[in-house]
């Protein structure tokens, strides 16, 4: 029987075309795209690899996912797996493998990542540190949580994707304010929890039918709240050489319990956590889908080889083999300060320079265009990647190229 997968994606944005081009071009999968384009919308480098298209009306509704499916398959023959990247389908895309009987992650697992107080409670239940929560359904929830904790706090939705729509309270003022302005009510709950104070890093895993086969983790420059708070402010993320260090058993046993707990079972997983000053760690959140702000790129440069291809094997046939990591890698965001378009980047040749006496390889850069826009996203409007063997370097280069390259907007 053949594989027919099918990748459901309501836009095929950079990023997703190159998760779905590797899957198209697993051997023996045909590959149908279930997506919000027309099939001519689709862009010509995925359009021309698939087997098969269906357009629907959400790609975030399960009955549309379902029906799109059962409409393929009178097409290709049975649907053997179904994959997505975005965060936000991992609930429909689980809640129709589970109406269709398509193997893969069932719809209370998919919960257990996507929503996040459900996440924390899983997560005490199970002995894996984490921050004190809440779920708000009122503002004197809120408060009351306060006096038990104190600030700083975090508010996030219960089902965020990363740090997005996720801020910062210090006091009671700035509480009240916040609960005013997001008014929780019950079926429009929102989490409070501990703001946890240390390094904040993220950390990769590869599993089989629930068994970790590879891990990874990142240092964000900093932490990505702030990044979200300053608009201006430049950071990067930093893949070291070293991920079988002793400093980083820890995490390890942690990460996999944690997913153990989850319902974790066949995929890529993204984990945010903190290493506290007191050395103790403590988990943020993870989600069952590839991370972003390019760590799947560093990966492909840090070990010389695809890893969306590797993605792609894993999620499709359940196989994974990945070479030694041979470098450490990281990407600097050169972000504009204040609004309007691209008006000038300064620094570039004094950054260069600092690179070129560390003897460290730009292998990738996107600079900011003149007279291009101030992108919305937290990556700002170009980046450059480096590498070198030793993590050391890697990590001064990034610090030359933030510190040096500044964009002008007007």
């Amino acid at each position: 029987m053949s594989n027919n997968v099918v990748f459901v994606a309501p836009y095929a944005l950079m990023t997703t075309l190159r998760f779905a081009r590797a899957v198209a071009a697993v051997p023996g999968v045909r590959m149908a795209l279930i997506t919000n384009q027309s099939h001519a919308e689709v862009h010509p480098t995925l359009r021309d690899s698939l087997a098969s298209h269906w357009q629907v009306g959400s790609c975030f509704d399960t009955e549309q996912i379902v029906t799109a499916i059962r409409g393929l398959a009178e097409h290709m023959g049975p649907i053997t797996q179904i994959v997505a990247t975005l965060e936000e389908l991992q609930v429909p895309v689980a809640d129709a493998r589970e109406v269709l009987g398509i193997p893969g992650m069932g719809g209370a697992a998919a919960r257990n990542f996507r929503e996040k107080a459900r996440m924390k409670d899983v997560f005490r239940q199970n002995g894996v540190p984490c921050a004190h929560h809440a779920l708000l359904s009122s503002a004197a929830e809120g408060l009351a949580f306060a006096e038990r904790v104190g600030f700083p706090l975090v508010l996030k939705p219960p089902a965020g994707a990363g740090s997005r729509s996720t801020f910062r309270v210090d006091d009671p003022a700035e509480l009240r304010e916040a609960m005013a302005a997001f008014r929780p009510a019950l079926g429009r709950e929102m989490v409070i929890e501990e703001f946890v104070v240390g390094d904040e890093q993220s950390f990769e895993t590869m599993s089989i039918d629930g068994r970790p086969v590879w891990h990874s983790l990142s240092h964000y420059l900093p932490t990505p709240l702030q990044v979200l708070s300053n608009p201006s402010l430049q950071w990067c993320v930093l893949v070291p050489r070293e991920v079988d260090h002793p400093r980083y058993d820890d995490i390890r046993r942690v990460a996999t319990h944690s997913l153990s707990a989850l319902g974790m079972q066949t995929g890529l997983s993204h984990m945010e956590w903190f290493r506290r000053r007191d050395g103790s760690i403590a988990i943020s959140e993870v989600a069952m889908r590839p991370p972003g702000s390019q760590i799947c790129t560093l990966h492909s440069y840090a070990h010389d080889f695809d890893f969306y291809a590797a993605w792609a094997r894993l999620v499709t046939r359940k196989e994974f083999e990945i070479p030694e990591r041979q470098y450490a890698c990281g990407i600097a965001f050169f972000r504009g300060r204040g609004d309007g378009r691209v008006a000038d980047v300064r620094g570039l040749d004094k950054a260069q320079t600092a690179l070129t006496k560390l003897g460290v390889e730009v292998v990738e850069r996107q600079l900011p265009r003149p007279g291009g826009p101030k992108h919305k996203g937290y990556e700002g409007e170009g980046y450059a990647i480096v590498r070198h063997r030793e993590t050391a370097r890697v990590h001064a280069a990034l610090s030359e190229l933030v510190g040096n390259v500044h964009v002008e907007l007007a």
